[in-house]
């Protein structure tokens, strides 16, 4: 086939991670013009605030004075925080959109994605994706690469979205959350993973180390606007985090290293 500039296109097909890479990026660049209109940094009571508290508090945990990666990192939100702590942080992302508002707050990313991460092997410490992972048709080669660019010893923090959990009971009965005017939340791929398949999509040569779970006992995200109701559930949250009601979170954290050190 040739084209009007007459240069010559191809007649095989694109690979399909090709075209969900492309549709997720115009969903999150679509997302990215109001991403943060209930994430907003100096907000530390309510909903999204928990959530990113609970992941940042695992990432400190592993990666105080360490090399950082964040796959998937959005406007910059986790990885502004993470780079206090860290020795370095860096983020990727599919989205243009989301990377300029991450560029702004003066952070180190760039455009990929975690199927195919543009690092060498063993660059990093700690590699961690949080809110993304479930947006990857391919997930076996996502965790992958998450631990190729992980050092031997190091830590692969991995969020997934969990279908045995009051947040996914909420989902399938309502209607998708709205992104824009003009699209909502079914419009990007979404996959919902239990824990018990954690053992059969492990990368060779790691093994899991425990699981962390985040929303647990909050229903919805509006019970965090309901005073005295927000700190019991914020206490309650941290405090079942580590335990077995992680395997109930709305999102659950796999601690999973990354061979021997």
């Amino acid at each position: 086939m040739v084209d009007v500039s007459g240069s010559v296109k191809s007649m095989r097909p694109e690979p399909a991670d090709t075209i969900d890479d492309r549709a997720t990026r115009a969903y999150y660049d679509e997302f990215s013009a109001r991403y943060e209109e209930h994430r907003r940094p100096n907000d530390r009571t309510g909903y999204h605030a928990m959530i990113d508290d609970l992941e940042i508090e695992l990432v400190e945990r592993h990666a105080t004075g360490k090399d950082v990666l964040e796959c998937g990192c959005g406007t910059g939100l986790i990885l502004e925080r993470v780079a206090r702590f860290a020795r370095t942080a860096k983020g990727i992302d599919l989205s243009p959109g989301m990377l300029s508002h991450a560029t702004e707050r003066g952070l180190d990313v760039q455009e990929g994605s975690v199927a195919d991460l543009p690092f060498p092997d063993g660059s990093f410490d700690v590699t961690c994706a949080f809110k993304v992972l479930a947006h990857v048709p391919d997930i076996g080669r996502a965790l992958g690469e998450m631990a190729r660019v992980t050092r031997k010893g190091g830590v692969v923090l991995a969020e997934f979205y969990n279908p045995w959990s009051l947040r996914a009971l909420v989902k399938r009965l309502g209607p998708p959350g709205k992104i824009s005017d003009h699209t909502r939340e079914s419009a990007v791929y979404t996959r919902y993973d239990s824990p018990r398949v954690l053992p059969k999509i492990l990368p060779p040569g790691c093994r899991l180390e425990g699981v962390r779970g985040v929303r647990i006992v909050t229903p919805v995200a509006g019970a965090m606007h309901v005073p005295g109701l927000r700190d019991v559930l914020r206490r309650t949250e941290f405090l079942l985090a580590d335990t077995r009601a992680a395997y109930l979170g709305g999102f659950f954290i796999a601690v999973i290293r990354n061979g021997a050190p």
